[in-house]
């Protein structure tokens, strides 16, 4: 199969994701299941069966077992190829897709479509698909324990993630559900999901688990969501985020994504598809996107964060964005390994500020990142720590890490000054390449770095670290690769300076420096 499923062909199980998890299945209520076909669907990948599901939910929804407990049943989908428009979920439901079952987002036709965009935000703070979410294959808003769940697929074939994301009929989004609580998406696999796979804003209660997403936009996208816990996914995501954490102001106030792990999932930038077939395929060695970001719509901030076992291949690497006003603070982000990644490690503070006027700079501190092999990293984009004048990121701590670059590159490449660009749009190639091969860091205070070692597998006469700007910076027991000539770190206003049993620069303590080269 290529990057797109063939419509009414069955969506099979990624091998050795969801079938090594021990599945809950509809035996497990008998009496509660509701059997979509019942309804009237046919399951053969051309009728519209999105009438019929929906007739199964309001019949769960209503389901009182003789036996008493709570409302609410699971609305069951055998095997076979179900074109559907928009699915209203209601509380106290689960939907189950069986082995061989596949929900497709069908095509648009002669004037019927998904459920037209509600009227949304009300706002223009962040961009439509993260304003809506009425028009999506799947959507619910205000419910609470909910279940999508299954070894069957979702083909989003006939969705879009461009500009027609507006027009009417058009839907944008395989999932999307705002203000829901107590929300389960486990063992399910994805191709193709619109402009965003998974969309969950202002939901709280959540766990997402071994799923298998591959999407040529968003993959999973958690906006204003507290209590969430993602593990055991893989998600493929080549030209957007594959795991994206978002703090916008789509509830119409400022409202912080807190509480949240990631842990033991894969995020790639595969060809599109390729990930799904087995083929894991590339034609480009950088510039693939696919990373796991804090960012960037960042009205109402990010706390307490946990990141850990994550594999990165063929993207971008960690990014932690404050640009809108929120507070980014208390992260901690642990056993990581990328291999041909951009920027290994993206931290920015800025002042974008997409949000009502009025609104304070924000913070970006106490962060710890620990355990981290990058290897064959872009050149052009070493890691970078960079808040704005005024404004430093403040309180890191990156320890244990081996930060590899393919290197080649000279001072003559890279611009010495790369602009500040305090109310861009934050991203890896904002300041162009840098003139560090390691760590770029600027405009920060409370810096440490432990046990790190920066290589290059190339010649590259840049110094391993450039600090401008930098407060209270201590590096102990690094170790950098050098040319002769070439210094290893270059300080220019940096204060409260610090190395220590590093190579291959002596110990040295300076309180302030206008410019030094070590």
């Amino acid at each position: 199969m290529g990057a797109a499923a063939t419509v009414g062909a069955a969506l099979p199980l990624v091998p050795g994701t969801a079938a090594e998890a021990a599945p809950w299945t509809p035996t497990d209520q008998p009496g509660r299941v509701f059997d979509v076909r019942r309804f009237g669907a046919k399951g053969d990948g051309v009728t519209i069966d999105s009438d019929a599901v929906n007739r199964a939910i309001d019949e769960a929804a209503k389901a009182r077992p003789r036996s008493g407990g709570g409302p609410g049943g699971t609305v069951y989908f055998p095997a076979g190829t179900y074109a559907c428009y928009s699915i209203r979920l209601k509380s106290n439901l689960a939907l189950y897709l069986a082995q061989g079952a596949t929900l497709l987002a069908a095509a648009p036709a002669r004037g019927k479509g998904y459920d037209p965009a509600e009227p949304g935000a009300g706002n223009p703070y962040q961009d439509y698909a993260h304003s809506h979410w009425h028009n999506s294959l799947i959507w619910g808003e205000g419910l609470n324990d909910i279940t999508i769940c299954g070894p069957g697929g979702i083909d989003g074939d006939g969705l879009v993630g461009d500009s027609r994301e507006a027009d009417p009929g058009q839907g944008d989004k395989a999932i999307a559900l705002k203000l829901c609580r107590n929300v389960t998406i486990r063992d399910i696999t994805t191709l193709n999901g619109g402009g965003l796979a998974i969309l969950l804003t202002g939901v709280d209660n959540v766990r997402v688990d071994n799923l298998v997403i591959d999407t040529g936009g968003d993959g999973i996208n958690l906006d204003c969501c507290r209590n969430v816990r993602i593990s055991g996914t893989t998600v493929n995501s080549p030209n957007a985020d594959a795991i994206a954490l978002k703090s916008s102001y789509a509830l119409g106030e400022p409202r912080a994504t807190e509480n949240v792990t990631i842990d033991n999932c894969m995020v790639s930038g595969y060809d599109l598809g390729t990930l799904y077939n087995g083929t894991f395929k590339t034609t480009a060695s950088y510039g693939r996107t696919g990373r796991i970001k804090l960012g960037t719509e960042s009205n109402g901030g990010f706390k307490n964060i946990a990141v850990s076992n994550v594999i990165f291949e063929y993207c971008r690497g960690l990014a932690l964005e404050s640009v809108d006003g929120g507070l980014l603070e208390d992260v901690t982000i642990s056993n990581i390994t990328m291999r041909q990644v951009q920027m290994p490690i993206f931290m920015r503070l800025g002042s974008r500020m997409r949000g009502p006027a009025g609104a304070r700079i924000g913070r970006l501190r106490r962060v710890n990142i620990s355990d981290v092999i990058a290897y064959n990293a872009d050149p052009r984009y070493p890691s970078a720590i960079s808040g704005i004048p005024g404004h430093p990121i403040e309180d890191v701590r990156i320890s244990n890490v081996r930060h590899n670059l393919t290197g080649g590159l000279t001072p003559g490449d890279v611009d010495q000054s790369p602009p500040e660009n305090e109310g861009a749009y934050p991203e890896i190639t904002m300041f162009g390449p840098l003139p560090a091969y390691g760590f770029f860091i600027r405009h920060a205070k409370g810096i440490t770095l432990d046990n790190v070692e920066v290589r290059f597998e190339q010649r590259d006469t840049r110094p391993a670290y450039a600090l401008r700007d930098v407060a209270d910076a201590d590096f102990h027991h690094n170790r950098a690769d050098k040319v002769q000539g070439t210094p290893t770190f270059i300080l220019d206003q940096v204060n409260d300076f610090t190395v220590t049993t590093s190579r291959p620069v002596p110990d040295t303590r300076l309180d302030h420096t206008v410019h030094k080269e070590l």
